[in-house]
């Protein structure tokens, strides 16, 4: 219960922070939203670090690359570039960014198929592509034509992929950390302060182009009850429940709750009054689906249920009901 109440809490707070982020980007750039939100979110989980596990937990054990380039892939370029693109695409992109996140179960899929050169079965695969087909509804809105013909949209939703990547990446080196013996407070830590720091600098670099301005004390204040909500739910609650939650429960059963993530977005954006289309609607069902089905696939083979297993048993089910009759 535990498990599963840290991974619902997680998803349903991944998929609020499109919305609450889309209205904060109406007066603060999302570069500098990012930054203030996870400055936050370092420092407190720092405390909590040097509190739980004490100044030896701080240590990097000959892993500082490592913990840098998957604090970088989650902390730089996951929040810097799926905000960005979610700005660049306007109320459209809330959508667009809470439905390629739900797909980051079928990426990390094909991640692992690049790297290990062993090709998921046919089955996954027709999920994986059906999770696509709905992913790619709800960002072109069924003209496939125009879309392809606007780079303005085109562009954006390249970097929200991009970021997707960037987070699978981060969740599945995780997973190394953990075999060795690592928190998940410890690692959700230490990567976040390097790759915050990360950000920081890119943001600098960013400023000094022109392309945004420091932000105003009076901007500052009008956007807190975003970050604060951000800060806490969406950052840290989401963030160490998330990866306790998977330890728990293990990624099977965890990725289950993804299905969270769009159907939050969907009910906080109509909420909010925001212009839905029956393309949204469907595609976030291509995904869902596909998400479901995919798992309980995953279960049949790892129990060595195949096909002729289970009409075999509902052949015994319905001889068993004429019997009865």
């Amino acid at each position: 219960m535990l498990g599963a109440f840290l991974c619902f809490i997680a998803s349903v707070s991944w998929g609020a922070m499109f919305p609450v982020a889309s209205h904060a980007f109406n007066y603060i750039d999302p570069f500098y939203f990012t930054i203030f939100r996870y400055l936050a979110v370092t420092v407190i989980l720092v405390v909590l670090l040097l509190w739980k596990e004490g100044k030896q937990a701080f240590r990097f054990q000959k892993k500082f690359l490592s913990l840098w380039f998957y604090g970088t892939m989650a902390f730089a370029v996951y929040n810097l570039l799926i905000f960005w693109g979610e700005d660049l695409l306007g109320e459209p992109g809330v959508m667009v960014a809470s439905i390629m996140e739900s797909l980051m179960p079928m990426i990390s899929i094909v991640i692992v198929w690049l790297l290990s050169r062993n090709r998921p079965h046919g089955v996954t695969l027709f999920f994986v592509f059906t999770a696509f087909i709905g992913v790619s509804l709800v960002i072109t809105k069924g003209d496939f034509g125009l879309f392809l013909s606007s780079t303005s949209d085109i562009i954006p939703s390249l970097y929200i992929f991009i970021a997707v990547v960037g987070w699978v990446i981060y969740t599945m080196g995780g997973s190394t950390f953990r075999e060795n013996g690592w928190s998940a407070l410890r690692y959700s830590t230490l990567s976040c302060l390097l790759g915050t720091i990360t950000a920081v600098i890119v943001v600098f670099f960013v400023t000094l182009s022109g392309y945004v301005t420091v932000p105003t004390m009076e901007t500052i204040q009008i956007v807190s009850p975003h970050l604060a909500f951000m800060i806490i739910f969406p950052g840290l609650i989401a963030l160490l429940g998330w990866n306790i939650g998977v330890g728990i429960l293990s990624p099977l059963n965890a990725l289950l709750f993804i299905n969270f993530v769009p159907v939050t977005t969907l009910v906080i954006s109509f909420a909010q009054g925001s212009q839905l289309t029956s393309y949204d609607y469907i595609g976030t069902a291509f995904i869902i689906f596909s998400l479901i089905l995919n798992n309980l696939f995953t279960r049949m083979r790892q129990n060595n249920v195949t096909p002729r297993v289970i009409r075999k048993r509902l052949q015994e089910v319905l001889t068993l009901l004429q019997n009865h009759s």
